[in-house]
């Protein structure tokens, strides 16, 4: 790992560190590449809906989270983002051992990031796409209160 990488893995694991949410589902953050970041979430029933299956709202969260950190990841130090809008495609149930959202930025610009997330269930081993996301996220600088 490079020193630009391990400070990027070390900015990215700070901010995600305050993160609330993230605790609040238990959620857990893997490999940190620039313009890529894992968000892991072991199912439970405390964040399943009514058939058992991970709420999709858990879903979206881990999704919008990785694909938010990815664009963070290629931000200069002055520079946060902020989740403009996404969509979601919840393409089968989230059901298996645990869940892996994948993030990777799509196009970075100075303003504006495309950025995509995948999340796969894995079981035995086996990973299954369920949810892809898409989301564009807004460079944010000098805002009061708005930091990592």
């Amino acid at each position: 790992m490079t020193t630009d990488e391990a400070g990027i893995d070390r900015r990215i694991r700070t901010s995600f560190e305050k993160q609330g949410l993230m605790h609040t589902l238990g959620a857990t953050l893997g490999q940190v590449t620039p313009g890529q970041v894992e968000i892991m979430l072991v199912p439970r029933p405390e964040i399943s809906q009514q058939h058992g299956f991970v709420h999709a709202g858990a879903v979206s969260s881990i999704a919008d989270s990785a694909a938010g950190y990815a664009a963070l990841s290629i931000m200069p130090a002055d520079r946060g983002v902020l989740t403009a809008e996404f969509k979601i495609n919840l393409l089968a149930p989230a059901t298996g051992q645990r869940l892996i959202a994948r993030g990777k930025v799509v196009k970075g610009g100075r303003t504006l990031v495309l950025a995509q997330a995948e999340v796969f269930a894995e079981n035995d081993g086996k990973e299954r796409l369920v949810a892809l996301l898409m989301a564009t996220l807004m460079a944010i600088e000098g805002r009061d209160g708005i930091v990592d």
